[in-house]
């Protein structure tokens, strides 16, 4: 398991440069069956990093634009 670890965290690491924390904290999340909400300023790698774990694990990506009058609904589908 730590090998399949560590070659998930170099396959992302050639991707997003200078992003080390932010990928350990996603791999945490990811290892822990949790969820990750990526802010920061426009233009460093969020979609990036997010599209880039999805493939490398065969998984589905979807992205979301937070706005003002974004509801649950709009995430989950479902009334809460």
């Amino acid at each position: 398991m730590k090998e399949s670890i560590e070659k998930l965290k170099q396959n992302l690491s050639q991707t997003i440069v200078g992003k080390e924390d932010a990928i350990n904290l996603v791999l945490v999340a990811l290892l822990s069956e949790g969820h990750v909400l990526l802010e920061d300023v426009p233009g460093v790698g969020k979609t990036l990093l997010a599209k880039s774990l999805a493939y490398s694990i065969a998984g589905k990506f979807q992205r979301i634009q937070c706005t003002p009058d974004l509801l649950p609904t709009d995430i989950t589908g479902t009334n809460i």
